[in-house]
């Protein structure tokens, strides 16, 4: 006897013109998608707040790289926010969403030393990616076609994040 994996049907909804809007995004997806959107935000202010106060060695290029990762930050952050759209659900980013729900820790104030500024940012990377690593296989499961961009991001970010973090290591 065989058994078939059961095959996921697209929820259809109707809105107030009449018109279809296709597959509508089950609760699961939602909440891991702004979870995802919320710490998205965060990096890329985080990233940027270490990019104007950086001071120390090897300024210049550790303050190139920061702009590197703000960019893809924020293209992720487009990304993920239209995917929600076009899943019928609206992305929350106000500072008061992102203060409240990041799961990033709080970037120092003031003038960063280098090595702090590339330790933090480090860090807020690695919490993105294993928030993303986290939710992946749920939303795998609810959309694979979001779980795809989930891969594209996990790729750029955790190359910026060995990027930076081999400017304060050590030869072993």
């Amino acid at each position: 006897m065989t058994t078939t994996k059961p095959s996921v049907v697209p929820t259809r909804s109707d809105d107030t013109n009449g018109v279809r809007t296709g597959f509508v995004a089950p609760e699961r997806l939602r909440a891991n998608l702004q979870r995802v959107l919320v710490n998205l935000i965060d990096l890329q202010l985080t990233a940027k707040q270490a990019h104007w106060n950086l001071v120390g060695p090897n300024f210049r290029d550790i303050h190139l790289n920061l702009d590197e990762v703000v960019a893809i930050v924020r293209q992720g952050v487009d990304d993920v926010a239209e995917r929600m759209r076009a899943l019928q659900t609206t992305p929350d980013g106000r500072a008061g969403v992102v203060a409240g729900d990041s799961s990033l820790p709080l970037f120092p104030a003031g003038e960063v030393s280098t090595h702090t500024a590339v330790v933090t940012v480090v860090e807020a990377i690695e919490v993105v990616t294993g928030c993303m690593r986290e939710v992946h296989d749920a939303v795998d499961e609810d959309d694979p076609t979001s779980a795809d961009m989930l891969h594209e991001y996990l790729t750029k970010l955790e190359q910026q994040a060995w990027f930076l973090s081999s400017e304060v290591r050590t030869a072993t």
